[in-house]
């Protein structure tokens, strides 16, 4: 695994006509002048592949390349293979040789190979160079929250319960591949299961509804009842071959963790349809398949299944900082937080901040006052006069103008970069998600500007 190419294609031999190819060299230009992005990313790629053996593989300087123009364009791994071999532009910006040809899979592992905290100190540089370049100089900041939703269907318990039916099932079937035969039995209840579901989904009238419920949570009991006599079966077990034994101690781990699941499930359902209980959210399991989402609440609004960011944004239109939490802490919780982000950023306080109402409160206003923040302006004034936050109302009226236009960078991020839902698994797969919009927006941003600066 290298850096760069030794010898590189002539980028953009030609000067592009259309705007997305303009674009693309602007940003090009931005990663050619931070050149120490790539040993960051280089320290990711290293061990992936043997150098020694196979083809060259992907730089870093090409993956890194290849992850923007898929949150940029907002393509999946198959069309972003097939931009890559049909388009000039994308070819040119990428670097890749007259012979690389990139599969969808080849893509996936390389890009997700750069972890979360890579892409974190990719930003660093960046913001770096924005303010070395005079863009960007971290003076006034604004701050918002916003909801990221992972990649999961809707928790109803009924869709819970199929999903830990599936689940156990299949691996139930994969034992039976083992040899010798592992001593369990099992029946298969998902086409019994899915009936029960879409009864539940149809029903009219609550009886046949709490009904269809009994009969599934029987099903669920009786599928877990197996997964239980199998992880018994599993325990100890020697196969014919080593990775056989390796791959029962797995089977037996999955499945524990499966049971577990459902029977939480299980609870939860039985509680809240058959007692009429109301469960609490942190003891709601959301997802068998991406068990960190957790359930956000704002208002009157529909729930959001993910996780809460929170962004700082600059005059310049950069996304300044990012912040990614478990849990729906409260946004005025983490206000101090993200000052404090700016001040290991810049070396200093900024002098003007805007918030969202969100993150007004008594205290929050004096520290951020004790530390240097001559202007604070949260967009509701929460009990705070106007004089208290700031020296004037014709300046707190301009900085809760200007506090909304994180708004508009908050959608450009969710519109165009795909922030609206992380489509990659696991909770460091959706940090990295959420961290490769924010760098690629801001590459974006940066191209732009160079483009106007010219």
């Amino acid at each position: 695994m290298r850096q760069k190419r030794e010898s590189q294609s002539n980028l953009f031999a030609r000067r592009p006509k259309n705007e997305i190819a303009q674009e693309l060299e602007a940003v090009s230009q931005v990663l050619d002048a931070n050149p120490e992005i790539l040993t960051l990313v280089y320290q990711d790629l290293v061990g992936l592949k043997n150098a020694a053996t196979g083809r060259t593989g992907l730089t870093a300087e090409q993956v890194l390349r290849c992850a923007f123009l898929k949150q940029y364009r907002q393509l999946t791994y198959e069309e972003l293979a097939l931009y890559l071999a049909d388009s000039l532009s994308f070819q040119a910006f990428s670097r890749l040789g007259e012979e690389q040809n990139p599969s969808a899979s080849t893509l996936q592992e390389n890009i997700k190979t750069i972890q979360a905290a890579t892409w974190e100190a990719l930003h660093r540089l960046l913001v770096s160079y924005a303010a070395a370049a005079g863009m960007e100089k971290g003076r006034k900041i604004r701050l918002d929250a916003t909801g990221v939703e992972t990649n999961v269907h809707s928790p109803t318990d009924a869709l819970l319960l199929q999903d830990g039916v599936g689940v156990i099932t299949r691996l139930l079937v994969r034992g039976k591949e083992l040899r010798p035969l592992p001593a369990y039995r099992f029946a298969d209840h998902r086409r019994a299961v899915k009936k029960r579901v879409v009864r539940i989904r149809d029903a009219k009238k609550p009886q046949v509804r709490v009904q269809a419920y009994r009969e599934l949570l029987r099903l669920a009991a009786q599928t877990r009842s197996y997964a239980l006599e199998a992880i018994a079966a599993l325990s100890g077990f020697v196969g014919e071959r080593l990775e056989m034994t390796f791959g029962a101690k797995a089977l037996r781990d999955r499945l524990e963790r499966a049971v577990g699941l459902l029977g939480r499930v299980e609870d939860q359902a039985r509680r809240r349809v058959l007692q009429g209980e109301k469960v609490p959210a942190a003891e709601k399991v959301i997802s068998f398949f991406e068990c960190h989402t957790d359930i956000i609440e704002k208002g009157d609004r529909e729930p959001l299944y993910g996780h809460k960011v929170f962004l700082t944004g600059g005059a310049s239109g950069l996304i300044l900082d990012c912040l990614v939490r478990r849990g729906n802490p409260a946004d005025a919780a983490m206000f101090m937080e993200l000052l404090a982000r700016q001040e290991e950023i810049y070396g200093r306080a900024p002098l003007k901040a805007a918030a969202d109402g969100g993150f007004a409160s008594k205290e929050n206003l004096c520290r951020a006052k004790e530390q240097g923040v001559r202007d604070v302006a949260f967009s509701k004034r929460r009990g705070l006069s106007v004089l208290e936050m700031v020296k004037s109302l014709w300046v707190y009226k301009k900085l809760k103008n200007f506090r909304a236009g994180i708004e508009a960078a908050i959608s450009t991020l969710k519109r165009a970069f795909g922030l609206s839902r992380c489509t990659w698994t696991g909770w460091e797969g959706f940090q990295q998600y959420v961290w490769s919009a924010v760098v690629s927006y801001n590459l974006a941003v940066l191209g732009r500007w160079k483009m106007a600066a010219v």
